[in-house]
């Protein structure tokens, strides 16, 4: 019985017709769910129901071993039998069924192997140390792992912890993940058989979390029909436009796609260049979009040109000739092969226009003015964009020569590097939502730029990524002490948004107390960022929440007597024994201020400027007040507020002044522009507080300053 039978919500397969002029190089996957039931086996040799399975599999690897085929599906069998699935049909055609997917997409044999046995330990009597005996270490843990993500809860409450999970089984072993996929689309062509609401729940989880993790892994065959199961059930009636839209353009009684391909092979084959021109027809969603985009569709809109040729550099001979021969539309242009995207996929995409008098077909329509789209690859690259890390083979297999970098070390390409980051942000998470979140937010990034360090390595980023983010993608949570950073050798601020081949000097300061800025968190759009600088902030109290919470100098080490000794940022001391002594944020004095302090919680004391507006709040509070007086420690820590109209680099003079005064930067944060004014504050490290005003006179002298003085900030008491 075919799966798709029983599923009326099902994209069913649309008339031979509406084929009949067109390749299809997409590896079609939906006639795989016709899964050939139980047949006789005679000694020595496969069973039937699985010679479609290894047909599939010889396509790709003639030379690998079947017998572990031939003993899991005996196992499969023997362990299933009886069971039934809520079609109706024999439990067997479920991993019969996902096994075949992942053949047909060249997954190896030990993926294979697991696939058939993945619902045996779930479902059966079977246990994983069996499957250790039978088929060795490898297929037991990779059962394992598909097991466990059977085990996990799908309700919305429970989601923060389903895909942590799942995340953590895909990092250690992306086959876990390939083969749950797999699953899923499965399951999905037999969710007719379900209550309509249970299938709009698990359709939803597929969208949201399944289908951006498909795209991750490249599995491109996979993520565009769930794409159109999903379109089905949640969407049904613009389901149903987009198909008759299909049977519409294929009723015409011409095809410009064609007729456009023909005159490509033309071209490429006057060129001497030897190339394959198909036809790539869009699946349902992709044409439901472009309908959205461009309205009324035209013939050359239900589908792209597939160019495929055999080495790299053809790739870029044909682009020529198409561009020569041909009118590009140069907007179209982007080029995957020399920056492959971050899940692996490698192409040259453009778009041409072909003269009227070239396309014409006799009695036919004009053509002027249509547009193809084309995507030119090799057929390695093409086998990678369809299948993804399925494509890439066994990751604990012996490495080949191109498999390894310069130094000798496996380049492991079934973990991008998302999915590597994905792993060390996923444990650094403070709680479920935070990670949720922030998983949803990386899902939902479509690219992935690359910018260069100065000692020649690379930074991976998601689009749209600013200086923070680089900062703790290269530092972790040292990225706190980040000041600023130099992007294609300018200063500029950590909120600068960095584009694809961009080279950053990140500037890091001494302070190993240094603190994150609240306002990075607007800047960050990386999970590790985010995550990172959440969890301090989470661990440190909000400023103005208390007075103590305005404090922002390091305490001070008690001495033997008892009084209070500086750190190298303060110098105050108090005559109270056993007393912590901190320096005031909201006016942060300096010697040889005038100053006095006040007796809070914890015995802490803290300090203020005699003019500062808390002094007279915390007096009507009743807070104690104590003598202080400056000890012999000259270097200090001062807040400085730059006034200024907004101009160009403006920060960044600001910031190489500072730094010619000899003076570090603790902390810098830069309001939004008012009025064309900008409002810069600093927190500075002096090492001595007698060059305060030479400091403060250098900063006014940067242009466009027209006021510098020391913070004076609104605070509350208690």
């Amino acid at each position: 019985m075919s799966a798709e039978a029983t599923n009326p919500a099902t994209p069913g397969p649309i008339a031979p017709e509406a084929h009949r002029r067109r390749s299809r190089p997409r590896i079609d996957l939906r006639r795989l769910g016709r899964a050939a039931l139980l047949g006789s086996a005679g000694r020595g040799r496969l069973p039937d129901a699985i010679s479609h399975v290894v047909e599939a599999h010889r396509a790709h690897h003639p030379d690998a071993v079947l017998e572990p085929l031939h003993r899991a599906y005996v196992l499969a069998e023997s362990s299933h039998r009886g069971q039934m699935r809520k079609s109706g049909e024999p439990y067997i055609t479920h991993p019969l069924a996902v096994t075949l997917i992942l053949a047909e997409l060249g997954a190896e044999t030990t993926t294979l192997t697991a696939s058939l046995l993945h619902d045996t330990v779930e479902d059966t009597e079977v246990t994983l140390d069996q499957v250790r005996e039978e088929f060795g270490e490898e297929v037991r843990f990779l059962v394992d792992g598909v097991t466990k993500l059977e085990k996990v809860d799908y309700g919305a409450a429970a989601e923060p912890e389903t895909f942590r999970k799942m995340l953590v089984a895909t990092g250690n072993d992306v086959r876990v993940m390939s083969i749950k996929l797999a699953d899923r689309l499965h399951n999905m062509r037999t969710l007719g058989v379900m209550r309509p609401e249970k299938q709009a729940r698990i359709a939803k989880v597929t969208r949201d979390v399944l289908i951006p993790l498909a795209e991750r892994l490249g599995v491109q065959a996979l993520k565009t029909e769930l794409e159109d199961l999903v379109f089905a059930i949640l969407h049904p009636e613009e389901y149903e436009r987009t198909r008759e839209l299909i049977v519409e353009n294929a009723a015409r009684a011409d095809d410009p796609l064609a007729e456009i391909a023909e005159e490509v092979r033309k071209v490429l084959r006057e060129a001497g260049l030897q190339a394959e021109v198909l036809i790539r027809p869009r699946h349902l969603v992709s044409l439901h979009r472009t309908s959205r985009k461009r309205g009324r569709l035209r013939g050359v809109d239900f589908g792209r040109l597939l160019v495929l040729v055999n080495e790299d550099a053809d790739c870029y001979g044909v682009l020529g000739e198409l561009h020569t021969c041909l009118t590009p539309v140069v907007s179209e242009f982007k080029d995957f092969i020399a920056v492959p995207k971050f899940n692996l996929y490698q192409s040259l995409h453009t778009a041409v226009a072909v003269p009227q008098a070239r396309t014409d077909s006799p009695g036919g329509t004009p053509m002027a003015g249509q547009v193809a789209e084309v995507l030119i690859r090799t057929h390695q690259m093409h086998k990678v964009a369809e299948a993804g890390v399925i494509a890439l083979g066994n990751p604990y297999a012996p490495p080949s020569e191109e498999q390894l970098d310069s130094d000798g070390e496996r380049v492991d390409p079934t973990r991008p590097g998302w999915l590597s980051r994905l792993l060390d942000w996923q444990e650094a998470a403070p709680d479920p939502d935070t990670f949720w979140s922030t998983l949803r937010e990386d899902l939902a990034q479509d690219r992935e730029i690359t910018v260069l360090r100065p000692d020649g390595g690379t930074i991976g980023l998601p689009a749209g990524a600013s200086c923070v983010d680089a900062a703790y993608a290269q530092y972790g949570e040292d990225a706190h002490a980040c000041m600023g950073a130099r992007v294609n050798g300018r200063l500029a601020t950590l909120s600068t948004v960095l584009r694809d081949g961009d080279t950053v000097q990140l500037l890091m300061g001494q302070d190993a107390s240094s603190e994150p800025s609240r306002e990075w968190l607007e800047h960050a759009r990386t999970p590790a960022a985010r995550i990172a600088i959440q969890r301090w902030l989470a661990t440190h109290p909000s400023p103005g929440d208390t007075p103590e919470a305005e404090i922002s100098a390091a305490p001070l080490r008690p001495t033997v007597d008892g009084s209070a000794a500086p750190p190298s940022d303060a110098n105050a001391v108090v005559d109270e024994p056993g007393a912590t002594v901190r320096l005031a944020g909201c006016c942060t004095p300096v010697p040889p201020d005038e100053v006095t302090g006040f007796a809070v919680r914890g015995g802490v004391v803290t300090v203020h400027r005699v003019e500062c507006a808390v002094v007279a709040r915390m007096k009507d509070a009743g807070r104690r007040e104590v003598d202080v007086r400056w000890g012999d420690t000259t270097e200090c820590r001062v807040t400085l507020v730059a006034e200024s109209f907004g101009r160009p680099h403006l920060l960044a003079d600001l910031t190489e002044a500072i730094a010619l005064e000899g003076v570090a930067i603790v902390s810098a944060t830069v309001e939004p522009p008012s009025q064309q004014r900008v409002r810069h504050t600093y927190t500075l490290q002096l090492p001595d507080a007698a060059h305060l005003p030479a400091l403060m006179r250098a900063m006014r002298n940067v242009p466009g300053v027209y006021d510098v003085g020391r913070a004076q900030h609104q605070a509350t008491t208690p």
